[in-house]
């Protein structure tokens, strides 16, 4: 039997009628089989013992000796819910290499300046010991070097840049990974070009947009097709009571927006977000969904940047068994208003099972005028305007 490929994996979701036939999609496809062809003709150095800790100036990994580059990896762009990122799972379920990582950007991006932190805390001999150079404070190759080492397929999801901080990182950063072999497959909401547009010092950030477009091949998704809408349409966003009943349609939504069958709710992952040095839980993810409980985001003491980072990683969260507030639960009522803030501004679609109608969520207090603000947003979040908006993407006019 002939082993898996992205083009083998999309066909059997078409034959089994969970996709339906799609032109971008199959070019996509197309390009992403290239890919994995070109990964297993590709002989590859391991380096990732001791040999690669005593040669740390040097490229880690070769291919094909240091003659030949490294496959060109893949941009995938285009409108929200076109399928990219369920391409891109595709391609990096059967991507023929063991030293491979899928990660949202922005959680990568935390990473690389948490890295960077740690990097400036160190004294120059202990810069020189982990294979740094004496009096260079250019962390980048280092940093480089270490990535490599965990990971030479780096898929990224949902790649965007919006932050100076790591606009003015980028550049340097992958010019370094792409030096040493690193192999990138993106999605983005946005062609290159497009990136960090209107951004502070973009001009300092226009060299990563050439390494994109040199060492990734570029590819849209831009069919009339909103596939993501299209599972939500029709469907409630709200629902009450909290029961048996509301559960099974919420979990429901959640299979169906992951292309999961209901019957393997079991294997269906946890995750963690790194959120500050802190491990925030996920207990449920997949594709881009998330569920949480009520009490786990809302009654324990998670902040701000929690409900940031949960925005910024997933399109959709679902939240199960959601309290009427009384004059009683401010602190969880104010969690609960800072999270839904998060969730608005970044365009998440949002689903609920409550305990009353949504009019009645709020009973009374002191949080009173704050909460009419929540209430008006999450009415907004049930409208087709709100749900057809792209996930990150501001409110116009903001």
């Amino acid at each position: 039997m002939s082993a898996a490929t992205p083009e083998t994996e999309y066909q059997a979701l078409i034959q089994a009628g969970e996709l339906k036939p799609d032109s971008d999609q199959a070019r996509a496809v197309a390009v992403l089989t290239r890919l994995h062809n070109e990964l297993i003709n590709l002989p590859i150095k391991h380096n990732r013992g001791e040999r690669a800790q005593s040669r740390l100036s040097t490229v880690l990994f070769s291919w094909l000796g240091s003659s030949r580059p490294a496959p060109k990896g893949v941009y995938l762009y285009g409108g929200v819910g076109r399928g990219k990122s369920m391409l891109m799972d595709l391609f990096f379920a059967v991507a023929p290499i063991a030293s491979k990582r899928r990660v949202h950007f922005h959680e990568f991006m935390l990473n690389i300046h948490e890295r960077l932190k740690d990097w400036h805390e160190l004294s120059e001999s202990e810069k020189v010991k982990l294979g740094g150079r004496a009096n260079d404070d250019d962390p980048m190759p280092f940093i480089a070097r270490k990535i490599i080492q965990e990971a030479r397929l780096l898929c990224f999801d949902e790649l965007q840049v919006t932050d100076i901080a790591d606009a003015m990182v980028l550049t340097r950063l992958f010019k370094e990974l792409f030096a040493q072999g690193v192999i990138v497959v993106a999605t983005s909401n946005l062609p290159p070009d497009e990136l960090y547009k209107n951004g502070l010092n973009r001009q300092r950030f226009l060299p990563f947009i050439d390494q994109i477009k040199e060492k990734l091949e570029v590819v849209s998704l831009n069919g009339a097709v909103d596939y993501r809408y299209n599972r939500l349409k029709g469907a409630q966003t709200y629902y009450y009571p909290i029961n048996e009943e509301t559960t099974e349609q919420l979990a429901s939504i959640f299979f169906r927006l992951t292309d999961r069958r209901i019957e393997d709710r079991a294997k269906v992952p946890s995750e963690e977000l790194i959120v500050k040095g802190r491990a925030l839980f996920v207990p449920k993810a997949a594709r881009g969904v998330a569920v949480f409980s009520f009490k786990r985001l809302c009654e324990n003491p998670c902040g701000t940047s929690d409900y940031l980072a949960i925005a910024r990683t997933y399109h959709t969260v679902i939240m199960v068994a959601i309290p009427q507030f009384t004059a009683e639960m401010n602190d969880s009522a104010r969690r609960f208003i800072h999270f839904i803030d998060a969730l608005y501004e970044h365009g998440v679609k949002f689903l609920c099972s409550a305990a009353v109608p949504l009019p009645s969520l709020y009973a009374g207090g002191d949080l009173s005028f704050e909460f009419e603000r929540t209430l008006s947003r999450l009415m907004e979040m049930q409208a087709e305007d709100y749900l057809i908006r792209g996930h990150g993407k501001l409110i116009p006019g903001q």
